[in-house]
């Protein structure tokens, strides 16, 4: 006796515009997306931070660097990454600790996680520009 199992056909190629996440999902991969922008970014981080506690010249070229409207774009969106990160990195290690896991709990953190980080950033981002 032969034994014929019936094989699922699998796409050949993934289809990301179908791919509905939920928002735990997204949240987590949005963590993951602004901690690697925070290393990518941190040469330009600490060349500004250089900048600013150099000497009153380099200060001063500074202040004419910041000023700049489109590296205070990426300054704002580097504010958000830092913030959301931190906000995120909070409810992974209390799911660490097994606090959270339920589907309610897990969604209503992640809802929390990015009302928190958007509200600070804009009332952080508004008070500093």
């Amino acid at each position: 006796m032969s034994e014929v199992t019936v094989r699922k056909q699998r796409p050949k190629h993934l289809a990301l515009n179908e791919i509905r996440l939920p928002l735990p999902g997204i949240v987590s991969i949005l963590h993951r997306v602004s901690g690697a922008g925070l290393f990518l970014m941190l040469p330009l981080l600490l060349s500004l931070f250089g900048d600013s506690v150099g000497s009153p010249e380099s200060f001063a070229a500074y202040k004419e660097t910041v000023s700049n409207w489109f590296l205070k774009l990426i300054l704002f969106g580097l504010l958000w990454a830092y913030l959301h990160h931190f906000c995120a990195g909070i409810r992974f290690l209390l799911l660490d600790m097994h606090k959270g896991l339920d589907l309610q709990t897990a969604r209503l953190t992640s809802k929390i996680v990015l009302g928190v980080s958007l509200t600070l950033t804009v009332i952080i981002g508004v008070w500093l520009w």
